[in-house]
């Protein structure tokens, strides 16, 4: 099967004993902790349109192996809910499982460790049909889905076999949200969108969402890629930038999924203490990266191929020819050592311009801009680099 050896290597123990009552095309895994409201998004699923192929949702609850006794009660207290509620919600074509609450280690507990077991348990299903083809369904579990979200999932992969992955549409709930609190959440998506779109008129290749809540990925694809990463925050950050390394992910913007735009600190970062910190005055989310600084790296990303079979002596004058912040980026980052990996393995010009990314990839591009905002910019307004980006689009 596809993924046993995955399953082996990450010691993976079966959490369903049940097997599936037919083979799933498509698993949504949903982590949760501390979670009150789980059953409005159960009701968001149950309320889809069905695809042709059989769904099942895997709830993944999950807490610390040193958690308080709140989380604990909290935990057990979903876990009866969750029970009750599929009990009474039988239904053809979707099944829903809730796992747990399984108890994670100390050191690695946290988002990125709890979406790495429910997915891994996911892949272990697809496996026993050797569904290498299967889709794996990243959600929250505050999070609510329109109700074209599973067709819509099934049909764009049926018509994109080759993709890898994809992101999915979203927007954060605002319905009971108070005038401060909005504002934060709609500077926050202004955010995303000019962030994304900044990346992609750099002339990064690979500019997209990274929503824990919206995206998808073919199960044989979240095998070579490793797997989820046990990040206790920021992990679908890393998994996405690292799945782009192996093939095409998508965008499906046919349906959308709505994550919650709740106050929280159960992560070190993200959307929840972003705006917690805009609710205390702590965050300014007027401010973004300058654009200046993409404007940067647009110069710099243009020149690529200057650097392919680069000799040293060309090098520092290619450095020369650089906006002052990319030239000084390159030499603390020390690129010239990457570059000449790169080079000693790329016979060809267009193998090296696609592996140049591999090098100077999002984590790169993000600490760039941390450097260059650091000694060259200021944050600046947001509305106002949204406006130069549109100037230049």
């Amino acid at each position: 099967m596809f993924a046993d050896k995955y399953l082996e290597k990450n010691q993976h123990k079966i959490l369903i004993n049940e097997l599936p009552e037919a083979a799933p095309g498509i698993i949504v895994v949903i982590p949760c902790l501390r979670e009150t409201e789980l059953t409005k998004t159960l009701n968001s699923l149950n309320e889809c349109d069905l695809p042709g192929c059989m769904v099942e949702v895997i709830l993944l609850i999950n807490q610390s192996e040193a958690a308080d006794e709140e989380t604990i009660r909290l935990n057990s207290q979903t876990k009866a809910e969750a029970d009750k509620w599929i009990a009474a919600h039988q239904k053809r074509g979707i099944r829903f499982y809730a796992v747990g609450p399984i108890n994670l280690k100390k050191k690695w507990a946290g988002a990125g460790l709890a979406r790495k077991r429910g997915m891994d348990e996911a892949i272990s299903r697809f496996n026993l049909n050797d569904n290498k083809d299967g889709i794996l369904v990243s959600l929250d579990a505050d999070t609510l889905v329109a109700k074209n979200y599973l067709v819509e999932i099934e049909r764009y992969f049926r018509e994109h076999p080759k993709q890898v992955g994809a992101t999915l549409a979203f927007e954060h709930q605002k319905q009971e949200l108070d005038e401060k609190h909005r504002e934060g959440i709609e500077l926050y998506e202004l955010y995303l969108d000019y962030y994304k779109r900044a990346l992609h008129y750099s002339g990064y290749p690979y500019s997209l969402f990274t929503i824990g809540s919206a995206f998808a990925v073919k199960a044989e694809a979240y095998v070579k890629r490793g797997g989820m990463n046990r990040r206790q925050a920021g992990e679908d950050f890393y998994f996405l930038q690292n799945l782009v390394q192996i093939g095409r992910v998508g965008e499906i913007t046919s349906t959308k999924v709505y994550p919650s735009a709740r106050l929280s600190n159960r992560v070190p970062f993200g959307t929840g203490p972003i705006l917690q910190k805009w609710m205390k005055g702590e965050e300014d989310l007027t401010l973004t990266y300058n654009f200046e600084a993409f404007k940067n790296l647009h110069q710099f990303f243009a020149q690529k191929v200057r650097l392919f079979k680069i000799h040293p002596n060309d090098y520092l004058e290619f450095l020369n020819d650089l906006n002052k912040p990319v030239k000084e980026f390159l030499e603390l980052d020390k690129f010239s050592i990457e570059l000449e990996d790169l080079n000693n393995n790329c016979s060809r010009l267009e193998t090296f311009q696609v592996r140049f990314f591999q090098k100077f990839n999002a984590f790169k591009i993000l600490k760039f801009l941390n450097f260059a905002h650091e000694k060259f910019y200021q944050k600046a307004d947001l509305q106002k680099q949204v406006d130069l980006l549109n100037q230049e689009q």
